[in-house]
């Protein structure tokens, strides 16, 4: 039973080997927990995004925004990217899956979902 990698535990195992991974090709200077990495780069993302006009701090993203914005990173930081099918299973589905997170993001979706695949896993 032991050798056998599955549920939480596994998926922790499979983003700490590739911060062992990269730390090991020299990617990177240290070696910093996948999740704590998806975390930084989150941060750094939420930059870069648009602010609304006249506001000098903070992206334009509403607090319910945020919070689906939360949900992704931490899918990502589990399990190395996140795609629309994901949004049919928890914690997603219990906010309304992927008719609510089109409803807040709209036409962008697809498009944000890429942009933090490849920021926050880089």
């Amino acid at each position: 039973e032991a050798s056998k990698v599955k549920g939480a535990s596994g998926r922790r195992i499979l983003t700490d080997l590739v911060s062992l991974v990269r730390f090991a090709i020299h990617q990177d200077n240290e070696l910093v927990p996948f999740p704590e990495r998806v975390n930084a780069n989150f941060k750094a993302w939420l930059a870069t995004q648009d602010r609304h006009p006249g506001e000098s701090r903070g992206p334009g993203f509403t607090p319910e925004q945020m919070k689906w914005l939360e949900m992704i990173r931490d899918h990502i930081a589990a399990n190395l990217g996140i795609e629309p099918d994901d949004f049919e299973y928890a914690p997603f589905s219990q906010e309304g899956g992927l008719g609510k997170v089109h409803q807040l993001f709209g036409d962008k979706l697809p498009e944000m979902l890429a942009s933090l695949n490849d920021a926050l896993a880089a």
